[in-house]
């Protein structure tokens, strides 16, 4: 894990703002979201990108019931017999 040297405080309501240099090489823009994912004793934060539920691929995605699904995986889907 490479470290940066750039420390933020916490404020009252849990906010810490990110540094613009970071901000910059991983193009997170303003009302983008983020994820946070926890491993042992550390919080990772990730830039959030919409992927297909059962694939993985950010490809020709459509969204159903809050979920995401590629054109392949509906196609899939269509054809599967229980």
């Amino acid at each position: 894990m490479k470290e940066t040297g750039v420390t933020r405080a916490l404020d009252s309501l849990g906010r810490v703002v990110i540094p613009i240099e970071i901000r910059r090489r991983f193009e997170i823009n303003e009302d983008e979201e983020l994820e946070f994912y926890i491993e042992d004793d550390k919080i990772i934060m990730k830039k959030f990108i919409d992927s297909c539920t059962f694939c993985g691929s950010r490809d020709n995605l459509t969204e159903y019931k809050g979920k995401h699904i590629c054109t392949d995986c509906i196609k899939d889907v269509k054809t599967f017999k229980a």
